[in-house]
């Protein structure tokens, strides 16, 4: 074991023994008639003589951990032994702290007296506790199994080399090739290099399956999918009816996106039209994201809007002005600058051909010291799908330095739930595709020639997505933990949901058969390194929409399909409210307080109302199948 990592475990262990329930001391002697006039006090005191000693060891373990994970993202070397022994040492460190038996049984006997402590002091508690049921010591090596599996795993993945006619290929071409080829036999291949990967993650995921649930079960949980659903105070059938509920709600915009794909790719294939959409027919990996079907759609005269594109647009830029106009568009808002630590330190652009490393290609934003260090992992390239998740990415990083204050312990810094986190990130992606906002900032793009020619790029992508994200990944994930799904049903139960929820089919039916030697479940990255939480994005999809509307209509007072929020400072200081009390508050009483409403659906359904019309005249004498 590397020396710093053994002497972070050694920190570890020396500060855990410290905190147990019979060595806490509270650091200030309540007197006698401090107590009787106040009986909490005594229980408060203790309380934040815990958090504070817990705090202080947690932090330094914590940051150890996430550089590692840092460095084993940005470079995967095949081979590389060491970054990965630093990974397991880092996270076993912070394990071995988060999950101590001390701390588990001091956290628990501080709650049985909550009547007397304060909100703050309870949620960081729970926060306590719900860190510890990733890692108990309990079963010390089973959680030691788990995080060198999951460094395994996040190598296999990130480490493949994808083919493509015997040449090697990036994630970006395939994604390319995807949205842009017209040549069945070549998109078919394309996505089958793209499901490569998968039977070699079986093997690991198999490991994972086991071992998370293992380590949850070991403080009280059923499963893995239980304890991540738990974060949110429900159950796992609770949250299975809300997206259920989702699903059932926007199921009559999706048939209708779903029917007229149907009918407009097999013209534009010259294909007979089909039951279900073959997945090798759609723009996207996963059938996720069809934005670049919209340009299928005929709205004047059979013809699309002429002129410029974003892509067009973009296509005179460099990525680094994507970045840097992204930031300039918070800017305006009024929420400042990101620290130059993060130009410094993230991983923004994609390697060089020359590069003898690989890195993670999927986007993504760190806290890595839940203080100012914060990064980027992206490889942004001149397009409008990286101008986008630029803006994306770039929203988390401003809900991370807006909750990095005074006021937010370090232990509740992070959303007001899970959901709040992607929601404010997709926020701003859609605030900065709408037109209007995209002629402030200079860049030149022809406006559709029709409202709901813009509308329907929307919806295949935001609409588009519920039913992957509600449905296919939460019910598969479900099933692989909460019902143990053996491996040989695994492929077969994702097909199964895609054709339930997405009405999509694989390009052979044998594909889909019980017992095929595929996994094209686990080529999601989340289900391989973010697991059990992909309801997040989808709760995230339907919160954005209902933040939008709000700023659209009581803010800016402005029809929330063509607002520009550049410049608009009362919106900065609306998301200032959402984003400084990190997870002090409860996300669905924050929810209430700003926007006067609970978790709804409707603005989503009133956003995309105009283009249900046109769809349903669209599909008019057309046979839905879903």
């Amino acid at each position: 074991m590397p020396r710093i990592a053994l002497a972070l475990l050694t920190l570890a262990l020396g500060l855990t023994a410290c905190s147990g329930p019979d060595q806490l001391e509270v650091s200030s002697v309540q007197s006698t008639t401090e107590v009787v006039r106040d009986p909490g006090a005594a229980a408060r005191a203790e309380a934040d003589a815990f958090l504070e000693q817990y705090t202080r060891g947690f932090l330094p373990l914590y940051y150890a951990s996430a550089l590692a994970e840092w460095d084993a993202n940005t470079r995967i070397v095949p081979g590389d032994s060491l970054t990965p022994a630093r990974v397991r040492a880092a996270n076993e460190a912070l394990a071995a702290y988060t999950g101590a038996v001390p701390t588990i049984e001091r956290a628990r006997a501080l709650l049985e007296q909550r009547e007397s402590l304060t909100d703050l002091q309870v949620r960081q508690l729970e926060a306590v506790l719900y860190s510890a049921a990733q890692n108990p010591q309990t079963v010390a090596e089973v959680v030691r199994e788990r995080i060198a599996a999951e460094a395994a795993q996040n190598d296999a993945l990130f480490g493949y080399t994808f083919t493509l006619d015997g040449e090697e290929v990036t994630p970006n071409e395939i994604d390319r090739r995807l949205r842009e080829s017209e040549d069945l036999a070549e998109r078919e291949a394309v996505w089958l290099a793209s499901k490569e990967v998968g039977p070699t993650l079986t093997p690991g995921l198999v490991e994972l399956q086991r071992l998370r649930n293992q380590t949850v079960q070991a403080l009280g949980y059923d499963d893995y999918f239980t304890y991540q659903v738990s974060d949110y105070g429900m159950t796992r059938e609770e949250m299975l009816a809300l997206m259920r509920q989702l699903n059932d709600e926007l199921r009559p915009l999706y048939r209708e996106l779903h029917t007229w794909a149907r009918y407009e790719l097999a013209e534009a294939y010259g294909e007979e039209v089909p039951e279900y959409l073959p997945a090798h027919w759609l723009p996207n990996r996963w059938a996720q994201d069809w934005t670049a079907l919209a340009d299928l759609a005929e709205f004047s005269s059979g013809a699309t809007a002429p002129g410029p594109t974003l892509d067009d647009a973009l296509a005179q830029k460099t990525p680094e002005w994507i970045v840097e106009q992204a930031e300039r568009f918070y800017v305006s808002l009024g929420l400042g600058e990101m620290p130059e630590s993060f130009y410094t330190r993230s991983s923004l652009y994609p390697l060089p051909e020359s590069a003898p490393y690989k890195k993670n290609t999927h986007a993504s934003a760190w806290h890595l010291d839940l203080d100012n260090d914060v990064r980027s992992l992206m490889s942004v390239e001149t397009n409008a799908d990286w101008y986008e998740t630029t803006h994306h990415e770039l929203g988390h990083i401003y809900y991370y330095l807006a909750y990095t204050n005074p006021e937010v312990p370090p232990l509740l810094r992070g959303g007001a739930n899970r959901a709040y986190h992607e929601a404010v990130g997709s926020l701003l992606g859609l605030a900065s595709m709408q037109p209007r906002f995209l002629d402030t900032i200079g860049l030149e793009v022809e406006p559709p020639v029709n409202p709901v020619q813009g509308l329907l790029r929307e919806a295949l992508n935001y609409a588009v997505f519920i039913p992957f994200s509600a449905g296919t990944m939460t019910n598969w994930e479900h099933d692989l933990y909460a019902e143990n799904l053996p491996q040989e049903e695994w492929n077969a139960r994702w097909w199964e949901l895609a054709r339930e929820y997405q009405g999509i089919v694989p390009p052979s039916a044998d594909r889909a058969a019980p017992g095929a030697p595929f996994n094209d479940a686990a080529t999601k990255t989340h289900i391989n390194n973010d697991a059990a939480q992909y309801y997040d994005y989808a709760l995230s999809n339907v919160l954005l929409f209902q933040l939008h509307d709000h700023i659209a209509r009581e803010i800016l007072d402005e029809d929330p399909r063509d607002t520009n929020y550049y410049g608009q400072t009362e919106v900065g200081d609306f998301l200032t409210a959402i984003l400084s009390p990190g997870a002090t508050v409860d996300g669905n009483e924050l929810l209430e307080q700003t926007t006067g409403s609970g978790l709804t659906a409707q603005p989503m359904l009133d956003y995309f109302a105009p283009l249900m019309e046109w769809l349903q005249e669209q599909n008019e004498g057309r046979e839905h199948t879903i």
